[in-house]
């Protein structure tokens, strides 16, 4: 019974002992570089340009993930267009026919968010 068991051991025990040794890399290469004073210059903000005004932990308004969701939705459904065309030689009218129906299925779903307001950001 072990025996079924064991590839996986190994690959956890392998996988555990190479995160031991890159955090330990890691820390002691970022303490032996960074041996600098950290002045204020180092510690300002550097990606947006200012200093935060809010607190981090702001509520995020549904809408932001609600557009974020619709995004990734269509964008993987557009995925299915590209293995469709390379292969559309070889499947033929009734791949022609399947991919129609996706699509208007697709753009009656786009056409209903647009008319219940999803995508609006007012």
């Amino acid at each position: 019974m072990l025996s079924n068991y064991l590839p996986a051991l190994i690959f956890l025990g392998v996988a555990s002992g190479l995160a031991a040794v890159l955090l330990v890399l890691g820390s002691g290469f970022g303490r032996y570089f960074s041996r600098a004073p950290k002045d204020a210059e180092k510690l300002s903000a550097y990606e947006c340009g200012f200093e935060a005004f809010e607190d981090t932990r702001m509520k995020f308004d549904v809408r932001y993930y609600l557009v974020a969701i619709l995004f990734i939705v269509f964008d993987l459904e557009i995925a299915f267009l590209f293995p469709w065309a390379v292969s559309l030689d070889s499947i033929g009218g009734f791949g022609l026919i399947a991919m129609g129906i996706f699509l208007a299925i697709l753009v009656v779903g786009f056409i209903y968010e647009w008319k219940k307001g999803a995508l609006e950001w007012d």
